[in-house]
């Protein structure tokens, strides 16, 4: 995880995958209380995607089964993040998951979620279906706002 700030008082993290130069962007933007954290996807420290969804002939997902695993992978990325802030879930006051298939989503979204915010998760959330994401074998991404002025837990 690399930081980088600025006159404008702009921290940065990122996560050294190589879709962050290819692409020109910060997996993380810290400005004054706010964290700001671009789309988080499934991925391991190397940039390989896990749990992978298989893909039909016409190169989309086959089906959705992996949609948990991958929710949950891409929870613990954003949590790498938010630690390099010192920040944690507690402080997140927003999320939109940007998926492939809602009702796929819908069904494991509560249970993991529940894993990473609690019983009663108090964060607003969106849940957005698209037409495609990244990667061909991508099945959510998820993006966050944190508030680093609420207490964490």
């Amino acid at each position: 995880m690399t930081q980088n700030a600025n006159a404008l008082s702009k921290e940065i993290a990122n996560l050294n995958v190589p879709w962050e130069d290819a692409y020109g962007y910060a997996q993380a933007v810290k400005v004054g209380n706010t964290i700001y954290v671009s789309g988080q996807l499934s991925h391991d420290a190397e940039g390989k995607l896990i749990a992978a969804a298989p893909l039909n002939d016409a190169g989309r997902p086959s089906e959705f089964s992996n949609m948990g695993l991958q929710m949950q992978t891409t929870y613990e990325n954003a949590r790498k993040l938010l630690s390099h802030f010192g920040a944690s879930f507690d402080q997140v006051v927003e999320e939109t998951l940007f998926v492939l298939d809602v009702p796929a989503a819908f069904a494991v979204a509560g249970d993991v979620r529940r894993t990473v915010y609690g019983k009663t998760p108090r964060v607003a959330s969106n849940l957005i279906g698209v037409s495609s994401l990244a990667f061909p074998e991508q099945l959510i991404e998820i993006t966050f706002r944190v508030d680093l002025s609420l207490p964490k837990a």
